[in-house]
């Protein structure tokens, strides 16, 4: 199901985010989209979300700064999903290097209706092979990983977030909630983005979108 924003949708059923965790993932990455996705709705109906995190085993993980979380569930385990999120962090430099996550993000990727990458995130999709050919951005201090990751990616280098359809990419850290709030006003209508970032008192401007901060590409 694909909706504008201007098309609010009340879908039968809540839709399934999946948002990775790993050692060394950058907090705010994580917890800044499973705040958006988690909060959103629940003061008007039903949740129109249900978040869970993965992780590589059920074993809890330690973020950047030492936190610890316990994975919902393993990818191994891990069903079906309708948004997937990819969180950066000096973790991903690892992870991009693990074939087993690669292959479990491309599945998972491949039956989304959408996938949000956070900061370095960027980088799992360009070794995954989901970003040849798009644009994208990431971290500003990660711009030529990305481009060397995936060299026919077009990086788009100051943007804050970056739609193309099915693959949403962002900038770093707090662009994160950004980008989620705009999935959330695809997927449900820009009023239901709107509630969910004054609920958050996060001050969102939803016309701060990809295109108005660009530079330079890698092609």
């Amino acid at each position: 199901m694909h909706t504008t924003a201007e098309t609010p949708v009340t879908p039968s059923a809540p839709r399934h985010v999946q948002v990775l965790i790993f050692d060394d993932v950058e907090v705010l990455d994580f917890a800044g989209p499973f705040e958006v996705f988690g909060v959103t709705g629940l003061r008007t109906g039903p949740a129109p979300f249900r978040v869970e995190t993965i992780g590589l085993s059920r074993a809890p993980i330690r973020a950047r700064n030492g936190l610890e979380v316990r994975p919902s569930a393993s990818i191994d385990e891990a069903t079906r999903c309708d948004v997937l999120v990819l969180p950066g962090g000096f973790g991903t430099r690892r992870e991009m290097h693990n074939a087993t996550l690669l292959h479990w993000i491309r599945r998972q990727a491949q039956g989304a209706e959408t996938v949000l990458s956070v900061c370095t995130g960027a980088l799992l999709l360009a070794r995954a092979g989901l970003l040849g050919g798009l644009d994208a951005t990431t971290h500003h201090v990660a711009f030529d990983e990305l481009a060397q990751a995936s060299p026919s990616t077009n990086v788009l280098r100051g943007a804050r977030y970056v739609d193309n359809g099915h693959i949403v990419t962002s900038a770093g850290i707090s662009a994160g909630i950004d980008a989620s709030l705009h999935v959330v006003a695809k997927l449900l209508g820009h009023a239901v983005a709107v509630e969910t970032a004054e609920y958050m008192e996060y001050d969102w401007n939803a016309q701060h979108n990809e295109r108005k901060q660009t530079s330079t590409s890698s092609r």
